[in-house]
């Protein structure tokens, strides 16, 4: 089979790396670390939090850049949630909020009420104007659960959007052959920073070795202040730094060093579509 790179216009040996900014419209304060970091940095490709309060802003923000749907089942910071755009109980805690952990949205979602709510999201990206180039999972509601990846994969097929693909610890073949029999495309290789980790030195330890063909790393920036400070109690110098490091020059020199070609999901869309 031919190598996703050659398909993509590029030698088969072409490494090539696709670095998106999880989490856009959950915050003023992310809205502006991302729209920083793909005009001035590294970022190719950023994700959209359609249900949080800032998404709109966020749209408006990022006009014309690569965006796709970051589907959202969780509202996990203590003092600022937010909730599923169609209202079904089984998607919402006893606050009348998105649960605030993957274990109670994956224990408590019934697969109808998740499918409407994340076709409800990705429709109103669209609504809003975003040409939505590829779909992946806040907290990854829908990657480890069967019944719920299968939800994925339908949406994937039926919006004809590739996908992030993060397989279940022991599953990743069979998951990946799943994705390929349905005719979506994900990247061949995925660096997911463990979290909580810094991004910087995570990245500096393994992009030198990066293997041939289409890789994703992903990152959570957010611009320091009042705001990141409020709502984020946990990891606000994590959000900080992948804000600094996503739109200053040590990920810039370091990528053009290891000969790494930057791409964005939108030419895996275009392929997917034109197959």
């Amino acid at each position: 089979m031919t190598a996703l790179a050659e398909r993509l216009g590029h030698h088969a040996d072409a490494r090539l790396l696709v670095v998106n900014c999880d989490d856009l419209g959950s915050s003023h304060a992310a809205n502006v670390a991302v729209a920083r970091a793909m005009d001035e940095g590294v970022a190719t490709s950023a994700t959209l939090m359609v249900p949080c309060p800032w998404a709109r802003e966020a749209v408006d923000m990022l006009k014309g850049r690569d965006i796709g749907v970051h589907l959202t089942f969780t509202a996990e910071y203590p003092g600022y949630r937010w909730r599923a755009l169609t209202g079904a109980p089984s998607l919402h805690d006893a606050d009348g909020f998105l649960p605030a952990t993957l274990k109670a949205a994956l224990a408590e979602a019934r697969p109808e009420d998740l499918r409407a709510e994340a076709r409800a999201q990705i429709e109103q990206a669209l609504a809003w104007g975003v040409d939505v180039t590829h779909l992946d999972s806040h907290m990854g509601v829908l990657h480890f659960d069967a019944r719920f990846f299968a939800i994925y994969l339908d949406l994937a097929q039926d919006y004809r959007l590739p996908i992030r693909h993060i397989p279940a610890p022991g599953d990743g073949a069979a998951s990946r052959a799943a994705i390929a029999a349905r005719g979506i495309l994900c990247t061949d290789h995925m660096l997911a920073p463990p979290w909580p980790s810094d991004t910087l030195d995570y990245l500096s330890e393994r992009l030198p070795g990066l293997r041939a063909g289409v890789t994703e790393t992903f990152a959570h920036p957010a611009a320091d202040g009042a705001e990141l400070r409020a709502y984020d109690k946990s990891q606000p110098d994590l959000r900080a730094s992948d804000a600094r490091y996503l739109a200053g020059p040590e990920l810039r020199d370091l990528i053009a060093a290891s000969a790494i070609t930057p791409i964005s999901y939108r030419p895996l869309r275009d392929l997917m579509r034109a197959a």
